[in-house]
């Protein structure tokens, strides 16, 4: 199980992105605009943890609807899902 964390953490997406009008929903903060950091990283279950940041801050916010399923298409799939939802902005959520 030890190796299927640290797999894990290897495959953790990273992305910066400028939300579009009305930004990305979270659970921690509501709507966060501007530009942003997107992590998703797979938790071993068929899902994935989406967590949001304004751009060099520290603190990480979890996007409302995560953790999110991963498709069949994998990972990079959904995380490029995530970045094109933050970019039309509309409180944009995780895929669920």
């Amino acid at each position: 199980m030890r190796s299927d964390m640290s797999e894990s953490a290897r495959e953790r997406l990273v992305d910066h992105v400028e939300a579009g009008p009305g930004g990305a929903m979270t659970d921690d903060v509501g709507v966060i605009t501007g530009q942003l950091t997107v992590a998703t990283t797979p938790l071993g279950d068929g899902k994935a943890q989406i967590e949001i940041q304004y751009a060099q801050a520290d603190e990480w916010y979890t996007l409302t609807g995560s953790p999110a399923p991963v498709p069949p298409s994998g990972l990079k799939a959904l995380h490029r899902d995530v970045l094109e939802r933050v970019r039309r902005g509309d409180g944009a959520e995780a895929p669920r």
